[in-house]
C-alpha cells in the first residue's frame, strides 16, 4: 500500500514530516572538530540516507540565531562548506547514546513509510541558503 498522494513507485522526492529532528535536544559540546557526521535527509532500501560531512569548525548559525558547525562535504558538489545546527547531525564513527537513540528513533519512524521502496528517497527535510547555512524545514515555516 503507497501513502496518499505518492504513486506506487516513489519519487526521488516524496515530503514526509519530520518530527523528530525538529524537537532534539542536542548542545553545541556534543560534536567536536574531525567527527565524521551524516545529517539524514531519507532512505534507501530500507536504510536511512544522507548526507556525510565532516566537522570542521564552530560557526553561527544564523537561521536558528544559535551555535553551529562549520561542516565540509568531501564529496564537493555545488557546496563543500556549509554550516548546520548540531541537531541536523548524527555521529557515523562514534556511537554515542544520543545518536544512537536518535537514529533508531529515526528508523522506527521513517523506515516503514518506504517500505517495500528499494530507490532513494530524499524527505525534503533541507535546503541550504545563500549563505551556505543548512536549515530544516521547519525552522523555515517558523520564521527563522
Amino acid at each position: 500500500m503507497t501513502e496518499p498522494g505518492l504513486s506506487p513507485n516513489f519519487p526521488d522526492y516524496a515530503p514526509a514530516p519530520d518530527l523528530l529532528t525538529p524537537t532534539r535536544n542536542i548542545t553545541h559540546a556534543h560534536f567536536q572538530p574531525g567527527d565524521q557526521i551524516v545529517v539524514i535527509k531519507g532512505c534507501v532500501a530500507g536504510d536511512l540516507w544522507g548526507d556525510s560531512m565532516r566537522v570542521v569548525a564552530p560557526s553561527w548559525h544564523t537561521p536558528t540565531e544559535e551555535n553551529g558547525w562549520r561542516l565540509r562535504n568531501a564529496t564537493g558538489g555545488a557546496q563543500s562548506y556549509l554550516t548546520a545546527h548540531p541537531r541536523y547531525m548524527v555521529h557515523l564513527q562514534r556511537r554515542c547514546p544520543d545518536c544512537l537513540i536518535y537514529l533508531r528513533a529515526m528508523e522506527r519512524y521513517l523506515l516503514p513509510r518506504y517500505a517495500g521502496y528499494d530507490g532513494l528517497v530524499n524527505c525534503g527535510w533541507y535546503s541550504i541558503t545563500p549563505s551556505g547555512q543548512l536549515v530544516h524545514v521547519d525552522e523555515v515555516r517558523n520564521g527563522r
